[in-house]
């Protein structure tokens, strides 16, 4: 009960099962392979600090952040040796901080490769970084098709303080049944790293690997594999082969109640009167509401767990709180614990159930809890 001073709300995140993930997927990727465990959007929610404490103790030391500020933040928490890949372009105004904090940037230019490349010799230093590929995700990276690409990529190789640590892109549809176009990806992926291999420029390393590649599709285990969403416990997608990977669920979600009340049939509850009383009913208010991360469109559909027991909500979720009707819900008290997201007992609800109803994917719905909610560390 109230595991948090502030609140009576708060993701609690297991840190034991994320450290058995990452033994799983350490096993799961070609003997040698690197792993840049990605981390970015605060570890999916997670938290990214707790997060890379774990995967330092198992021996990964590259993180993949989105943004510069963070990477600054795992610096400043005291990750000042391990690689922090920024996995987008930095615009040139914004390169400074790479410098400052040693950073591996992802370039898709010459000139954004150059321009870091003299600040980086400004400061009497080396950068190392990566270059974009885009194989058909249609977002960052060098075209494979256009014949200028494989000269800038020369010209960025013979930079002096800017070295070249690999090639990667991203996969669309590796989390799909139907892995065809990942298939097309991967093959387009080889033939440009073999136009550059001819073309004598050296590339150390090949990421192409995501969570639902390390999974499915083994061939793209090159030289570096970028888990991310597996890490903490959720699978890419309902199509992806989980007979291929034993992970845990790392992040639940909890409140207590904190108002219980008896209403006579016919009581209206929240916003807009969604919710009125068929007969006599006990209604539970938690402290938890869609600026937490508890979508709104969850209200008509959503499900609790209270006491080992499914509780539906009561009305609409609003900003800061949200009713359930606990009606059903043997001995319910005041101050019990409720489960948004989480077991208890037999029964279970995950971020794929949330994400399902929601029609959304479970990334968002980790994000999403991962904002504003304290969170709470076990083992």
């Amino acid at each position: 009960m109230y595991k948090d001073a502030m609140r009576a709300a708060w993701t609690e995140i297991n840190l034991t099962n994320l450290d058995y993930n990452i033994k799983q997927l350490k096993e799961k990727v070609k003997r040698g392979t690197k792993i840049t465990a990605v981390i970015k959007a605060d570890a999916y929610g997670h938290g990214a600090v707790k997060v890379a404490s774990v995967l330092r103790a198992n021996k990964i030391n590259s993180f993949g952040v989105a943004t510069l500020g963070e990477a600054v933040r795992l610096r400043n928490s005291g990750f000042v040796l391990e690689e922090i890949v920024i996995l987008s372009p930095t615009p040139e105004p914004l390169i400074e901080p790479i410098i400052q904090h040693r950073l591996s940037p992802v370039v898709s230019s010459y000139a954004n490769a150059e321009a870091i490349s003299q600040a980086a010799a400004n400061a009497g230093i080396l950068i190392k970084g990566y270059v974009a590929v885009d194989t058909g995700m249609g977002r960052i990276g060098f075209n494979p098709d256009d014949t200028t690409s494989i000269d800038e990529i020369r010209m960025i190789d013979n930079l002096p303080n800017f070295k070249i640590q690999g090639i990667f892109s991203h996969l669309a549809t590796a989390d799909e049944d139907d892995k065809t176009y990942a298939s097309v990806q991967e093959q387009v992926f080889n033939v440009f790293n073999k136009k550059l291999v001819n073309a004598d420029i050296k590339v150390p390393a090949r990421a192409l690997a995501n969570s639902a590649a390390i999974m499915d599709i083994t061939s793209t285990h090159y030289e570096i594999c970028q888990p991310g969403i597996l890490l903490y416990g959720i699978y890419p997608s309902r199509e992806v082969d989980r007979h291929h990977l034993n992970i845990k669920p790392v992040m639940s979600v909890k409140a207590n109640i904190i108002e219980l009340r008896k209403v006579p049939a016919g009581t209206s509850i929240g916003y807009g009167r969604k919710f009125i009383a068929k007969r006599d009913s006990i209604i539970a208010t938690i402290p938890i509401g869609y600026s937490d991360g508890l979508s709104r469109t969850y209200s008509r559909r959503g499900r609790v767990i209270v006491n080992g027991v499914l509780a539906p909500f009561a009305g609409m979720i609003s900003m800061d709180l949200a009713t359930i009707d606990v009606t059903k819900v043997p001995y319910v008290r005041l101050g019990d614990e409720v489960t948004i997201m989480g077991s208890d007992g037999m029964v279970e609800i995950t971020a794929d159930d949330i994400a399902s109803t929601l029609d959304t994917i479970s990334y968002e719905v980790t994000c999403n809890f991962g904002v504003r909610l304290p969170k709470v560390y076990k083992y």
